[in-house]
């Protein structure tokens, strides 16, 4: 990576406007020590020294986006439960933009708890509402989406799909042909249930478990000869443009028309890859609005992924630290 176009793109990030489309969760963290079993069944007994509440889901990619100087406007259905004030709440410590989250008493907030002891993750418990939007939810949604895309120039639309059926194949056609329309780039993190939905989108980013899944495909992991067919036929299938798969301890590999490159991870102290699926996203929906190469974008996305995994929980890039890396690593 060139270190003029690494200071340029960082710059240019803090002109972004960002609309983030997805499953919003509260990442709920309990941090303790073990030091005994319980005496009512054979489980360790984990003594809470403190707990915490972050944005999680499709919220933190629109921290990461901020994160990285953007503009963040994210767009979701919560519930009108308790869960749901502590989401708005947790939205306004962040300084984020509420107005794309809609409240529905059909709808549950998303709560994923983790218990960590000794940065162990120990156990986690989802409160959650998992069917599809109603009809009525998804128009209301897609509604807001288009009068903020009328209001705004947005430069990128992500959608963050977790399966908690914000996103409906309907929403999808819908705002894939606004943005078209407008001339907007979309990208996509995808999940099981939607994932042959999303024809036409410009960057499409599934792990290797996913692709597999979405295809209905035996990929050998590392295998090069393997990925690329798959690819082949997502690309094929779903007429997108660019694909960027992600591959855990392997890197990513991009595939667009002129492109097609592994790109290897760099060798990390890895305590949690929880989170690192919304900050390549994050990182290579920026890129991609600036119009970057597919190549550095996919470099820079990979290396940002690779410095979330270094930290415990759920985090947003830090920029500073990102720029320092990609600066090192260009000398």
């Amino acid at each position: 990576m060139d270190q003029n176009v690494i200071n340029r793109a960082f710059e240019a990030f803090s002109s972004l406007n960002v609309l983030i489309i997805g499953d919003v969760m509260i990442d709920a963290y309990y941090w303790g020590s073990v030091d005994r079993i319980s005496p009512e069944a054979p489980v360790p007994i984990v003594a809470v020294a403190k707990n915490e509440n972050r944005l999680g889901g499709a919220a933190n990619v629109a921290l990461n986006a901020q994160a990285l100087g953007a503009n963040a406007i994210l767009c979701a259905v919560i519930g009108t439960d308790n869960n749901g004030d502590l989401m708005k709440r947790l939205i306004a410590k962040e300084n984020l933009s509420h107005e794309g989250i809609l409240q529905s008493s059909h709808r549950t907030t998303t709560v994923k708890t983790r218990i960590i002891s000794q940065h162990q993750h120990m156990l986690r418990v989802d409160q959650e509402e998992a069917s599809p939007l109603n009809n009525e939810l998804t128009q209301a949604l897609y509604h807001r989406i288009a009068e903020i895309i009328e209001q705004k120039k947005i430069d990128v639309i992500i959608f963050e799909d977790y399966d908690k059926g914000v996103i409906t194949p309907g929403l999808i056609e819908q705002v894939v042909k606004l943005a078209k329309e407008k001339e907007i780039p979309t990208t996509v993190d995808p999940k099981k249930r939607n994932f042959m939905d999303y024809h036409g989108v410009t960057l499409f980013k599934p792990n290797l478990k996913e692709l597999r899944e979405g295809l209905n495909l035996t990929i050998k992991k590392g295998d090069l000869t393997d990925l690329t067919e798959a690819v082949k036929l997502l690309r094929s299938k779903m007429h997108i443009e660019t694909a960027l798969i992600t591959l855990s301890e392997y890197g990513v590999y991009i595939d667009a028309s002129e492109t097609q490159k592994m790109i290897p991870a760099h060798i990390r102290d890895i305590s949690d890859v929880s989170g690192a699926g919304d900050t390549v996203i994050a990182t290579a929906s920026m890129c991609l609005a600036l119009g970057l190469d597919l190549e550095f974008s996919a470099k820079l996305a990979n290396l940002a992924g690779g410095l979330v995994c270094e930290k415990v929980g759920v985090v947003p890039i830090n920029k500073e630290q990102l720029r320092s890396e990609a600066l090192r690593l260009s000398k």
